[in-house]
């Protein structure tokens, strides 16, 4: 049984001892994929660092996330596309549209977002998309650049049903992580009335931790109780789980 988890900074602990414990635990509880994004030029090195300890289980994406675009946006994310022959990288992101916490830059996020589309299909890569208070933004842009290079992961999905549906019918798949298992979230609601083809598992540590560790640090290794959650709800075992989100994850990264 092989679980991937499609959306996780356990590069953020920087203590070495700590992060190789983080990485046995996943190992151990067969979390043996795992994919890094990075938020902005100052993240690079710590993935990269985490790339080259683990290579054949980490493997990395690149993108300015729409928190980190202010106005210097454009040298940040030249600063990001310089190492991208540094090592394989199979996604750009994390990326999209924010406004839970700042609005100042709408603008530039909608520019950030639109040039690291073009960007991805350049290079045939799928995206991987951060969307939180800005689902009808994200959804605009996606449009008006659909065409069959447009593919990716809607990471950290919690919306509707009808929200669902808009992003599956363009062939993104959803990232489902620790909201879950949250009792009052109402993913659990949603989710079985989407084909299981269309998730992917994600626990994009160190948030959103799931439950029965809810307010505590999130880690790779507790994707197994996401992957439980989702058994639960579609009523299967969890290896089928398990192999069903992996194989999906490797139609989309190619890896």
């Amino acid at each position: 049984m092989v679980f991937t988890d499609t959306h996780t900074h356990l590069y953020y602990e920087a203590d070495a001892n700590k992060r190789q414990a983080l990485m046995q635990r996943s190992l151990d509880n067969n979390v043996n994929r795992l994919f890094l994004p990075n938020v902005d030029a100052t993240s690079v090195p710590m993935m990269f660092d985490l790339l080259q300890a683990y290579p054949d289980n980490c493997y990395a994406m690149l993108g300015l996330h729409p928190c980190s675009v202010k106005e210097d946006w454009e040298h940040e994310l030249s600063l990001i596309v310089a190492s991208l022959h540094k090592y394989p990288v199979y996604a750009v992101g994390e990326i999209g549209i924010d406004l839970y916490w700042d609005k100042t830059f709408l603008a530039e996020q909608k520019q950030a977002f639109k040039l690291q589309i073009d960007w991805a299909k350049s290079m045939n890569m799928p995206i991987v998309i951060h969307c939180r208070d800005a689902f009808d933004e994200v959804y605009e842009v996606l449009q008006a650049n659909n065409d069959d290079k447009l593919r990716g992961i809607f990471h950290c999905f919690a919306g509707t049903l009808e929200q669902a549906n808009k992003i599956t019918d363009m062939g993104f798949y959803l990232g489902i992580g620790g909201v879950v298992t949250y009792k009052n979230a109402g993913l659990d609601k949603v989710l079985p009335q989407i084909d299981i083809k269309h998730i992917v598992l994600e626990t994009d540590s160190p948030y959103l931790t799931p439950v029965p560790y809810r307010g505590k640090p999130n880690e790779s290794s507790y994707l197994t109780y996401v992957a439980q959650k989702v058994a639960e709800l579609y009523q299967i075992p969890i290896d089928e789980v398990a192999a069903i989100t992996t194989q999906n994850s490797i139609k989309i990264f190619g890896v």
